[in-house]
């Protein structure tokens, strides 16, 4: 379809401005993806959901693979004067899309599909940490992240753009009840790990140990199929959490820090369990 040229600001756009507010994504049921690379995966990874591209002449520019990527799929694109663009996005760099926000699964559905490594939050509410998760789960080759009630909302626009499109490379559910996720991971399998300072087993410890347990062993074992709860980054895990899991695993701090940032901490623990179990299927291959 013909591309619309925007001189001005219209009625549209400035509904495009509010979705920067909570309420009006939740109105509408639409969320902002800002910035060419995560415009880039929605166009390949999630195109049904775009409703309108709004680009200026010089994004198209400097991202013809994107500029080719539009041509093909055919979205209504709007090529908006910058500075109309300018009031739309601060951060957008000339590419920004309107998606219809994606219509929520069952949680019972979510472990049906043989999951090996799943990262539950139990209460995220810093959109930065939340987007560096799924960015980080989403490189370690995890299948999937459950985010708790309460949880900052996953079409915040910090978290897509922190994602940096990786919020469109594997299943997310939110608003689910940590307590009903740990019964349904348990029942397909997974043993449920949460980081947490108070834990008796090293992290770097069971990194170095090969092969499992033993038979009928309990100890957690990093290769084995997983669930990483990750707790709270200011208050950390309640009582009731904790015991949702099998085992506490402890990150070692050899310098004064107080504690680590929950994304980082995150990220040590999610590749931990990526590596285990990618060099246990490497030793049954051979």
């Amino acid at each position: 379809m013909p591309r619309k040229y925007v001189a001005e600001r219209t009625g549209q756009i400035a509904k495009v401005i509010g979705l920067h507010q909570r309420r009006q994504r939740e109105r509408f049921g639409q969320a902002l993806i800002e910035g060419p690379q995560a415009v880039r995966e929605v166009l390949i990874h999630a195109p049904d959901l775009i409703r309108d591209l709004y680009v200026t002449d010089a994004g198209l520019a400097h991202h013809p693979d994107i500029d080719g990527l539009a041509q093909r799929l055919d979205p209504y694109t709007h090529v908006v004067d910058p500075r109309i663009f300018a009031q739309m996005s601060e951060d957008a760099q000339g590419w920004l899309a309107v998606i219809n926000t994606p219509s929520a699964q069952r949680v019972e559905d979510f472990f049906d599909a043989g999951s090996r490594l799943v990262v539950c939050l139990v209460e995220s509410d810093d959109p930065g940490n939340l987007g560096t998760i799924i960015r980080t789960a989403d490189a370690a080759g995890a299948d999937g992240i459950l985010l708790g009630q309460g949880s900052v909302e996953l079409f915040n626009p910090k978290v897509v753009r922190s994602s940096v499109g990786s919020v469109f490379h594997l299943p997310i559910m939110t608003g689910v009840d940590p307590e009903h996720v740990a019964a349904l991971a348990q029942n397909a399998g997974l043993q449920i790990l949460c980081a947490d300072g108070t834990g008796s087993a090293d992290l770097f410890d069971l990194a170095n140990i090969h092969g499992s347990g033993g038979e009928g062993s309990k100890a957690p074992v990093l290769s084995a199929p997983t669930m990483w709860l990750i707790g709270n980054e200011a208050h950390g895990f309640t009582d009731e959490q904790l015991a949702l899991a099998d085992h506490a695993i402890r990150i070692p701090m050899w310098g004064p820090a107080e504690s680590l940032n929950a994304a980082v901490a995150a990220s040590l623990c999610v590749y931990a369990s990526a590596s285990a179990q990618r060099g246990a299927s490497a030793q049954r291959i051979e």
